[in-house]
């Protein structure tokens, strides 16, 4: 991490952006990579062997150091465009049959929610959805998944992870608020499956994600949308021999302007964990303003984000933006939400909390 983060993003110099929880900040780095990219295929095209090989070396590249973030083997890893894609992976993939319990939460994003329903609908898998701090308890013997959130997407709850992966079911776990805002350790969280996106918290290129599989699941979870990049043989496509581990998931060939978008991003965002723990800690600093200025704090954890409630929550986040913080309304819910980064300054949580105080 360079020794001053913000000047990495030059978004922050007319807002204080909060809100990487939706869409990360570009950095200048990733932004030059991506044009570099881009040129390169405007002057000189993007057919060819070498052309390919590169789009394969740079997706190789960007899987072991996304392997590393998570504290996984680059071969549990599998490129994907979002989240959700991840989520919908797993889910397909799984044999789920008829009366086949599915176990999820009540604070789920529709982005888990919708692949859920999908099997509901289409195999007869039965979802039921239990109290989000009660999840591990409500584990049976019927539950053939749980899935859920690491960390919340309304409120930065953190999910009981150890409780969850003492209960005996195999875990999903929807990453999305978690990879790159929060300490990632797949073997210490206990799941079987995490799934995250790449534009938000690791500030890629929208269509970009990550999905992790645990080395023992991957010749039982059936490649849900295999193709070219699914094969060790494309030239004997119809005998389906599959690649070897978690890269027959992947989501076809990236672009390279994507993938080099995404490693650059990588580089100035680093990987000791600073980036995680300055956030973190603003965040708990932001929690704490608002509380003492009388505002509703929503239940959070030790996560990135801040929820507060709002009289119109809509409203209250474009006066927000009109005095310069990029913040945002959850629909359905009473909440604002204030996604912490470590370029956040300790001058702009300050403000922002003294501003969201003024609509009381």
């Amino acid at each position: 991490m360079p020794a001053d983060l913000r000047s990495a993003f030059p978004v922050l110099e007319r807002v204080a952006y909060l809100n990487t929880g939706s869409v990360g900040p570009v950095p200048t780095a990733a932004a030059d990579a991506a044009r570099t990219e881009l040129d390169d295929a405007l002057q000189n095209g993007r057919g060819g062997k070498a052309h390919f090989d590169r789009l394969i070396e740079m997706g190789d590249r960007l899987r072991v150091r996304v392997a590393s973030l998570m504290g996984a083997a680059a071969g549990e890893i599998a490129l994907t465009g979002a989240t959700t894609d991840g989520v919908n992976a797993v889910v397909a993939g799984l044999d789920l049959r008829p009366g086949d319990e599915v176990l999820t939460s009540d604070e789920e994003h529709p982005g888990l929610l919708a692949p859920l329903a999908s099997a509901r609908e289409r195999r007869g898998v039965k979802v039921r959805v239990a109290p989000f701090a009660e999840l591990a308890g409500a584990v049976t013997a019927q539950t053939r998944l749980v899935a859920c959130s690491h960390v919340g997407w309304q409120t930065g709850r953190v999910m009981d992870t150890e409780a969850l992966s003492a209960a005996g079911a195999p875990v999903l776990l929807d990453g999305a608020q978690g990879l790159g805002a929060v300490p990632v350790d797949v073997g210490a969280l206990g799941c079987d499956y995490y799934a995250a996106s790449g534009q938000k918290w690791l500030c890629g290129p929208i269509g970009s994600g990550y999905l992790y599989v645990r080395s023992e699941h991957i010749d039982g979870l059936s490649p849900a949308a295999p193709g070219y990049q699914s094969l060790s043989d494309p030239l004997r496509a119809l005998d389906l021999r599959l690649k070897d581990g978690a890269a027959r998931f992947d989501g076809g060939f990236p672009p390279s302007h994507h993938l080099a978008w995404a490693l650059a991003s990588l580089d100035v965002l680093g990987d000791d964990g600073t980036v995680q723990a300055k956030a973190i800690e603003g965040a708990r600093r932001l929690s704490g303003l608002l509380a003492d200025r009388d505002l509703e704090v929503a239940p959070r954890g030790n996560s990135t984000l801040v929820s507060w409630a709002a009289a119109d929550p809509e409203a209250e986040a474009a006066r927000l933006l009109g005095a310069g913080y990029v913040v945002r309304n959850l629909p359905g819910t009473p909440y604002v939400r204030a996604s912490v980064g470590a370029w956040s300054s300790e001058e702009e949580i300050a403000a922002l909390a003294s501003e969201a105080a003024t609509s009381r």
